[in-house]
């Protein structure tokens, strides 16, 4: 940031007087703040990063003090920089407003191959920080497995299933599995049975493996109670709202099974509980049953939950859910988004693969093609059926899939506590604009404050996409507001 930036982003906060998920205020009057560890934590661990600006008292209306002394501040702040892990490289930037000295320190964000950053006197369990708006809220135990497991290649879908043996398995299935394999896979024809079982991860040392157990299994819930889905129809269109004569349910299950069961299952329900009408279709003249959503859509939605989830140890009692209100139907399975992968990317990037003996064993069964063509199918059929975009949500240890039908009203979007300014720029965007349109509709100078703080983060909301999504920085790149915004904002 330059000396002009910095001051810049001081007039900035004097009219917001608040902070941000990339902006910590500091006083530093008196000294330098003894505990950065947290913020510093916290920015390093989100992707666009964060900065910290000295000088401005929060609690006096964001009042700018100035600094005590801005070289013992930069060394300290190094120093706190350093008692992090990996250690912190921070940007300092010094400017002078009205006799007041000010300093601020951009934290970039670190690669998520060596997430998390932590404070090295507290470890990495205590030490790490996540930013939760304005706030740097402690990582929960599963959030740091989550890098760990990323950053260590584990295959939590191929663990052993402690206590199933192969008497567990229904052996038809598995025949009929090596069959094909035998069939599609030349070079494992003329193994032994046994051999194949090891080298496919049927079993691993001859025990029976979590995927095996979900793909063959007579019961895998006998080991794994919650590696199931939950699914409820509800009357209201909030959670807690009750029907006519009282009920909190029109229909409420619990589906188990082999993931190819839960599946059929599942989407059964769902069938169930949406409203089916006959119509007729004007290019043949004949009637039709039409459902209220696609059933294309509703089914990528439930096998990605179901071949995408979390299955380690810290997820394994959390069942998948869905909950079908009467303008919508919400999907949510443990565990965010894996890898390096956001949300505005999904459907046009190839991700990571979470559970890649799983999806694997799924495409020889034919029950996935396994092409990275789940989101892009979705969005294709719920176009196709006359609705709006589906809104995909990464939360901390969570995705969400909402998929709305006719019945849903114009204002139904997730809550995103946008401010106006917010909605002025999507309305702005319902064109695509270059990078430079949008810094100049926002009226400001610095192009990397305007991105961070108003651009960014309604792009991690889903709610402005890239035209160009694979290379965000490219000179050619046009910003547009989304499908599911379009007619709100």
């Amino acid at each position: 940031m330059t000396t002009e930036e910095l001051l810049e982003k001081l007039n900035e906060i004097q009219k917001c007087k608040c902070e941000t998920q990339m902006l910590e205020i500091k006083a530093a009057r008196q000294g330098c703040p003894r505990r950065l560890y947290d913020t510093l934590s916290a920015f390093s661990n989100q992707d666009e990063g964060g900065t910290i600006i000295f000088g401005v008292d929060e609690e006096e209306n964001f009042n700018e003090c100035g600094v005590y002394d801005p070289q013992d501040l930069q060394k300290k702040i190094a120093e706190q920089c350093l008692q992090m892990e990996p250690p912190v490289r921070p940007l300092l930037t010094v400017a002078e407003k009205e006799g007041k000295v000010f300093v601020s320190a951009e934290i970039p964000g670190i690669d998520i191959a060596e997430r998390p950053c932590y404070y090295k006197g507290q470890g990495r369990l205590k030490g790490s920080h996540i930013r939760a708006g304005d706030s740097d809220e402690p990582m929960t135990e599963y959030e740091v497995y989550s890098y760990e497991a990323f950053r260590k290649k584990y295959q939590d879908d191929v663990r052993p299933a402690p206590r199933a043996t192969l008497t567990a398995m229904d052996q038809t299935l598995v025949e009929e599995y090596i069959i094909r394999l035998k069939k599609e896979k030349k070079n494992l024809s003329a193994l032994p049975d046994g051999d194949i079982c090891e080298l496919m991860s049927i079993t691993r040392d001859s025990q029976v493996t979590l995927s095996a157990l979900l793909l063959f299994g007579r019961y895998p819930q006998a080991y794994f109670p919650q590696l199931c889905i939950t699914a409820v129809a509800l009357p209201g269109n909030e959670m807690g709202e009750v029907g006519k004569a009282g009920e909190r349910f029109l229909d409420n299950q619990r589906i188990e099974g082999t993931i190819p069961e839960m599946l059929d299952q599942a989407i059964t329900f769902v069938r169930k509980n949406i409203r089916i009408k006959t119509i007729i279709n004007p290019a043949t003249g004949k009637r039709e049953d039409r459902t209220d959503y696609p059933v294309a859509a509703v089914r990528e939605a439930i096998l990605n939950t179901l071949v995408h989830r979390d299955y380690s140890v810290h997820t394994e009692g959390m069942p998948i859910q869905i909950v079908i209100y009467p303008d919508r139907i919400v999907i949510t399975n443990p565990g965010g988004i894996y890898g390096r992968l956001r949300v505005d990317q999904l459907g046009k990037m190839q991700p990571d693969t979470r559970n890649p003996v799983l999806a694997r064993a799924l495409e020889t069964l034919g029950i996935t093609e396994n092409r990275y063509s789940g989101i892009p199918t979705i969005r294709r059929a719920m176009a196709a059926y006359g609705l709006r975009e589906p809104v995909f949500l990464d939360e901390r240890g969570r995705f969400t899939v909402i998929l709305y039908n006719r019945m849903a009203p114009d204002a139904a979007l997730p809550d995103m506590k946008l401010s106006e300014k917010d909605k002025a720029l999507l309305r702005f965007m319902n064109i695509p604009r270059s990078r430079q349109e949008v810094i100049a509709f926002l009226g400001l100078q610095s192009p990397t404050y305007a991105m961070q703080t108003y651009v960014n983060p309604l792009i991690e909301k889903g709610l402005v996409r890239l035209s160009i999504p694979d290379k965000p920085s490219s000179q050619n790149q046009r910003f547009v507001c989304a499908e599911t915004a379009e007619e709100k904002f």
